[in-house]
C-alpha cells in the first residue's frame, strides 16, 4: 500500500471535552460523507465509534484513498489509535509505515479463513 509522497504529522489534542486532530497543523477533515459509522467526535485511547472515525480520517487522508483507508482502518485502530493514552499526541506518516509494513490484509472473512487453515491441517 502506497502513500502520497508529502510527509505528514498528525497531532491530537484533548481541549476539555474537545479532542482536536490536525495534519501539517490543519484541521483533519473527519470525512462524515464518506462513512457510514453512526457520527461520532474523534476520540482515542480505547475502542470505539470516536477512534474507529479517527482512524479512518488519517487513513484516508494518508493514501488519499477512501478505499485503501477502508480496507485496514480496523485494525490501525486496535493497533495504534486506541493504544494512545495521552491527552497530547503525534504520528508521522513514517510511523504509519512502520505499522502498515508489519499488517497483513486477507481478502476473506475470518470463518473463511479458519476453513482454508483447517483443510490444509487434513
Amino acid at each position: 500500500m502506497t502513500h502520497s509522497a508529502e510527509i505528514s504529522t498528525y497531532r491530537g489534542r484533548r481541549d476539555g471535552n474537545l479532542c482536536l486532530v490536525t495534519v501539517n497543523e490543519f484541521p483533519l477533515d473527519s470525512r462524515p460523507d464518506v462513512w457510514s459509522l453512526p457520527l461520532s467526535e474523534f476520540e482515542w485511547g480505547y475502542k470505539g465509534a470516536g477512534p474507529a472515525r479517527l482512524s479512518f480520517a488519517i487513513l484516508a487522508h494518508y493514501f488519499e484513498d477512501d478505499r485503501k483507508a477502508l480496507e485496514v482502518y480496523r485494525s490501525f485502530c486496535d493497533s495504534v489509535i486506541a493504544e494512545l493514552e495521552e491527552d497530547e499526541w503525534s504520528i508521522t506518516t513514517d510511523a504509519i509505515d512502520g505499522h502498515l509494513q508489519k499488517t497483513v490484509e486477507v481478502a476473506m472473512t475470518l470463518d473463511e479463513l479458519l476453513n482454508r487453515v483447517r483443510a490444509l491441517r487434513s
